[in-house]
């Protein structure tokens, strides 16, 4: 990688900067002008353009051609995105991510698979993991309490086959629809983010009343299954 690589990575990414600050600027005042329908589209907008500009930022580094730019990118990934995973009290296999998974369309899952797939490496070194055979995989998106409800999206418009391949890796022996359910459900909470779970069939109906029960908050994770 070249210095003209670099400069070219830098330019875009200003560019892109500069979309973002548009974006941001049409919805504040959108926002002063109350209409906040407008706003809402804009402000999504402007999501979108941070997205992409995070992702070429995550990549700037590389081209300097420092031989420590991944590990260092690695490292500050894991601090400013802590994921969660473990395994709860009955044996379901639990992964939260700290954001909203993007939209299909609108949005890459590059970022979450650059965090996820190493902490689940480290999760699991040493360790033999559970293999579930005859399970629910489960998605339940967790929107901010204050969001507006006409902000929370339909389901088949989030990716989220790239946090699937990279769970059926450790936890699946493949997630054919003969084996592995899928099931997928929102709900509001104290900030974003995405809870996964991988629940053994015949359990399902325990983590169907949980979840609307009020049973999966606070829940405890164990580095192994019980």
């Amino acid at each position: 990688m070249g210095q003209s690589d670099f400069l070219r990575s830098i330019a875009s990414a200003k560019d892109r900067l500069r979309r973002a600050e548009i974006e941001l600027i049409r919805t504040k005042e959108l926002a002063l002008q109350n209409d906040m329908a407008g706003a809402f589209g804009t402000a999504f907008a402007f999501e979108a353009e941070v997205e992409k500009l995070a992702l070429l930022a995550r990549s700037i580094p590389a081209y300097t051609g420092h031989p420590l730019a991944q590990e260092k990118m690695d490292a500050v990934l894991q601090a400013a995105f802590p994921i969660e995973m473990g395994y709860t009290q009955e044996g379901w296999f639990c992964l939260r991510i700290p954001a909203l998974l993007p939209k299909k369309g609108n949005g890459s899952p590059v970022y979450i698979q650059q965090v996820l797939y190493p902490a689940m490496g480290r999760f699991f070194q040493g360790k033999v993991p559970a293999s579930y055979s005859d399970c629910v995989l489960i998605y339940r998106h967790v929107y901010d309490s204050t969001r507006p409800e006409r902000a929370w999206r339909d389901h088949d418009n989030i990716e989220q086959n790239m946090v699937t391949d990279i769970i059926t890796l450790y936890l699946l022996p493949d997630d054919a629809p003969a084996r592995c359910a899928h099931f997928y459900c929102s709900a509001a909470g104290p900030a974003d983010c995405t809870e996964v779970y991988v629940v053994p069939l015949e359990q399902f109906s325990s983590w169907i009343y949980a979840a609307f029960h009020d049973g999966l908050k606070e829940v405890t994770l164990y580095e192994n299954r019980a």
